[in-house]
């Protein structure tokens, strides 16, 4: 006698293949679309829930891909509308640079205010961006277009701008292509991509950091991460000064504090991070693909730990910017260890 559980069994069976095989294709997909979601939401987090409910989708929808499209532009679809559809219920991520005017540097930090509201760095050693264009119609580089200023411009676009801009300039998808995503017209698209273009050129920098450590090459911006390192571990304020442009700001979310020029920013420095003699120690990695280090500081039991992130932005062999993300959690997502 047959049981029903043997009956279902190679439905089962076939059920559990296919998906094992669609998932299977669905695999080499996951880094670039994490990359793209984090475009859209401005944090890794909100990112891998996006991707994670894509996948899902994509698996349930897997009866209605009939390979009218790459198996790439339909997964982008349901990525992008997964995103938009979270864009809905929150307010978009900033940098303190774009939430309020800069501090005194001798006032005390303001109190850190909700995660929710900044960007977070991206993890890109680990998740391997790829450095040239992604189609040919693109405009910006892959590693171009995950800056952190290119992070930070994008939130202040429209959801639908932002997705528009994304798809065709940094995925280099087709006009149609990309109103067959957002269910509109080309001649929509070229309206929004206009608008967006308008706003990102004039948040972006002149140049790309990108650009900038090309210029520089591997043997200075070895010599310029060094120095910046050891004036760190010095606690010697004046050599960070010395490293700095004019007008560098820094930044420290989740407070909403930030400085611009050097003096302002010895001044924090000495008020704040090294106040009472605290000491630190910076493990070099890479977000943003930009130059960054893991962030350790001394506590009581002679142990360095965990405080955060930190992404500098170069201007030729100067510090332009230093955003540290004051989160302890931050170092591991990069593979740095849980102590320096």
């Amino acid at each position: 006698m047959t049981t029903a559980a043997g009956q279902y069994a190679p439905i089962m069976r076939k059920v559990t293949a296919d998906e094992a095989a669609f998932r299977d294709r669905l695999e080499p997909h996951r880094r670039e679309l994490l990359a793209h979601c984090y475009r859209m939401l401005g944090s890794v987090q909100d990112a891998e829930d996006a991707v994670q409910e894509t996948l899902v989708n994509a698996w349930r929808g897997m009866q209605r891909f009939e390979g009218r499209s790459s198996l790439r532009s339909w997964l982008y679809t349901i990525a992008t509308n997964v995103c938009l559809r979270m864009l809905e219920r929150r307010s978009p991520r900033v940098l303190p640079i774009d939430y309020g005017p800069p501090a005194d540097p001798l006032s005390p930090l303001g109190p850190p205010l909700a995660e929710s509201t900044w960007l977070e760095p991206y993890p890109d050693m680990e998740l391997g961006l790829e450095g040239g264009l992604a189609g040919p119609e693109a405009r910006y580089l892959q590693r171009e277009a995950i800056e952190l200023a290119f992070i930070a411009a994008l939130q202040h676009l429209p959801a639908r701008q932002r997705a528009v801009l994304i798809l065709r300039d940094v995925l280099g998808f087709s006009g149609s292509e990309v109103a067959a995503t957002l269910d509109t017209t080309p001649t929509s698209v070229y309206s929004l991509l206009q608008r967006a273009h308008a706003t990102l050129d004039a948040r972006l920098p002149e140049r790309s950091q990108a650009t900038a450590l090309r210029s520089l090459g591997d043997e200075r911006l070895r010599a310029i991460v060094s120095r910046y390192v050891e004036a760190w571990a010095a606690g010697d304020v004046a050599a960070i000064v010395a490293m700095l442009a004019d007008d560098a700001t820094i930044a420290m979310p989740p407070t909403a504090s930030w400085l611009r020029g050097r003096d302002a920013i010895g001044a924090g420095l000495l008020a704040g991070a090294f106040a009472g003699g605290q000491r630190w120690r910076l493990l070099p990695t890479s977000a943003n693909a930009q130059v960054a280090m893991g962030a350790y500081a001394l506590d009581p039991s002679g142990a360095f730990r965990p405080y955060g992130v930190t992404v500098l932005s170069l201007r030729d062999e100067l510090v332009a910017a230093i955003t540290t993300f004051g989160d302890p959690s931050a170092p591991e997502r990069f593979g740095l260890p849980a102590q320096a």
